[in-house]
């Protein structure tokens, strides 16, 4: 599976990467902020995303917006405790409270891949 990982904290973000390739998975990215993701988006291919709510402070909404329009799953990895404000923006995303478990949330994209 290819995920597209949104997260602006260097140290997490690889982390995450190299769970996640231990695991079988390959990673674009990491994308460090909203912008970054914005110019990425349509260029590269992905099967699912781990997105960071907030990018150096700018939510990441646009992108799951984007991602939701075309089907593509995704869950949400943050640091805030609003998931049930997410949740209902986004009810089929799940929302994962840092520090959370890499493979919790590979489990999970791989189950809404099918």
């Amino acid at each position: 599976m290819k995920i597209f990982l949104a997260e602006d904290e260097a140290i997490i973000a690889l982390s995450l990467q190299m769970d996640l390739e231990d695991m079988g998975a390959e990673v674009v990215g990491p994308f460090l902020s909203l912008e970054a993701c914005m110019k990425s988006i349509d260029k590269v291919k992905f099967d699912a995303a781990i997105l960071d709510i907030d990018l150096n402070g700018r939510e990441v909404f646009p992108i799951a917006k984007k991602m939701a329009a075309q089907n593509i799953p995704f869950v949400f990895h943050t640091g805030r405790r609003h998931a049930e404000t997410v949740s209902k923006k986004f009810p089929k995303a799940k929302v994962f409270t840092k520090p959370s478990s890499p493979k919790r949330m590979y489990m999970a994209l791989q189950e809404m891949t099918g």
